[in-house]
């Protein structure tokens, strides 16, 4: 699976909003980006409330339920800028996640 590929998985899932309420940026560590605010879902690298530093490989495991955030976090395959927006918006993302995967 690509960036393109995920990147439209995760536009699908987001529809017209997202429901974070905060703005994500997921940074694949290669050089590539997916950028979620609101309902745009981008693959700028445009400043964001929450950044995630990962692989593409790990985030794709992280968007169809393969990889457990916690887990990734603490085994140091996803970093964070702000861990406590993180853990506010946890569930959310799980949320968001789990529309990805069907």
């Amino acid at each position: 699976m690509d960036l393109a590929t995920i990147t439209t998985m995760i536009k699908n899932a987001v529809g017209s909003d997202s429901g974070l309420g905060k703005t994500v940026r997921f940074d694949f560590k290669d050089g590539n980006f997916i950028h979620i605010d609101g309902g745009d879902v981008t693959n700028e690298n445009k400043p964001a409330d929450l950044d995630l530093k990962l692989s593409l490989e790990d985030g794709m495991k992280l968007f169809q339920g393969q990889l457990d955030a916690m887990s990734a976090f603490t085994q140091g395959k996803l970093q964070v800028n702000n861990p406590m927006l993180a853990m506010q918006l946890q569930g959310k993302l799980t949320a968001l996640f789990s529309k990805i995967v069907k």
